[in-house]
């Protein structure tokens, strides 16, 4: 492949789903079930790689594969589409527009995916290798810091162990029946499923698919859980964590943190990302894996003092602010490229060049 290629899915429930080849990606080749594209000298390849994400292509790809449950389309059925063609000055003009917003909104993800690993390495050189400052501002363990043995090996003195069950509230949810209308229609309470997770592009739940009612809502036992609640997807897959920035209820895929007890939810989701292939080691299941709340209580965990762990909060919890202000920038500036991309691309909004 070189740059510019764009590839088109032609087969399954990503059919239609396309990407361009870069400059500086790796060496590839393309898997049976792509197409390729080659642009020709009449168009940009990134221009045309946007048309293709229009709502116009998306259209065009529905009329094709209708309802069917295993959609299967050539070559000639996803490129039968005209594509408006405007002078290059004006194709680079638009595709500096909305890749200026593409670009702004990679950068926010990357900060988020780097925001979010440094605080998981603050999290091990603090709480797993005991290295948080001592009243000197030194490092505890390698500093002299006294350890006492406990069920979980060496902690500093003035620290104990505890389950998780203890530390914070575990709690879990359900689905309300789909077949009482009163639980859905015209719904306005958030309500979770591991779907919900699955696309996050960071720890940080901002919204959910489905609302349920009150009257829905009323068929959780764990009811409506607070802003700050720790989520870990329990089965199929085991591991999808998010802090919620919402008021939800959520569905039996969830094991839920509450973290109203001695525990911050900060500590608690960089606890469970450090400690997940221990608490999958807990999960039992025949069709899949599933690790429930009976199994999931008692697994045990280091309780620093609390002055430790406010030390800990004054530097994670703004972490923790710069990554939610980069995720709703990034949300209004993916709207306001979907506003713009249809516009562009039919010439309701003209981008004014110097035509040489």
């Amino acid at each position: 492949m070189v740059e510019g290629d764009i590839l088109i899915a032609r087969t399954g429930a990503s059919t239609g789903t396309n990407a361009i080849y870069l400059e500086g990606m790796p060496d590839a080749v393309f898997a049976y079930y792509l197409i390729r594209l080659k642009v020709t000298s009449r168009f940009i390849s990134r221009f045309v790689y946007y048309f293709l994400q229009s709502p116009t292509y998306k259209e065009h790809i529905e009329s094709i594969i209708g309802g069917s449950a295993q959609p299967n389309a050539n070559a000639q059925q996803l490129t039968d589409i005209s594509i408006p063609l405007f002078h290059h000055p004006e194709q680079r003009a638009i595709t500096s527009i909305l890749g200026s917003l593409d670009d702004k909104i990679e950068l926010n993800q990357q900060m988020n995916k780097t925001l979010e690993a440094i605080g998981k390495a603050i999290f091990k050189h603090w709480f797993l290798d005991f290295e948080f400052p001592n009243e000197e501002g030194k490092p505890y363990k390698s500093s002299g810091g006294e350890m006492v043995e406990s069920e979980l090996g060496e902690i500093p003195r003035g620290w104990r162990t505890a389950s998780i069950g203890e530390s914070v509230r575990v709690v879990g949810g359900t689905t309300p029946s789909t077949k009482e209308s009163e639980y859905w229609k015209n719904g306005t309470i958030n309500w979770a499923t591991p779907k919900d997770l699955s696309s996050l592009s960071c720890s940080v739940l901002l919204n959910t698919e489905h609302r349920i009612t009150t009257q829905g809502l009323q068929q959780i036992s764990s009811g409506l859980l607070p802003k700050g609640t720790v989520l870990l997807s329990s089965r199929a897959p085991i591991g999808y964590l998010a802090i919620t920035e919402i008021l939800l209820a959520i569905n039996q895929g969830f094991i839920a943190m509450v973290c109203d007890r001695e525990l911050p939810n900060h500590y608690v989701i960089n606890w469970v990302r450090v400690n997940l292939e221990l608490i999958k080691s807990f999960a039992n299941g025949t069709t899949f894996l599933e690790i429930n709340k009976t199994s999931f209580r008692p697994i045990k965990v280091a309780i620093p003092p609390r002055n430790v762990l406010q030390q800990y909060l004054v530097i994670i919890e703004s972490f923790h602010e710069k990554v939610i202000s980069n995720l709703r920038e990034s949300i209004i500036l993916t709207s306001f490229r979907e506003y713009l991309l249809p516009k562009l691309m039919s010439g309701k909004i003209r981008v004014p060049v110097e035509v040489r």
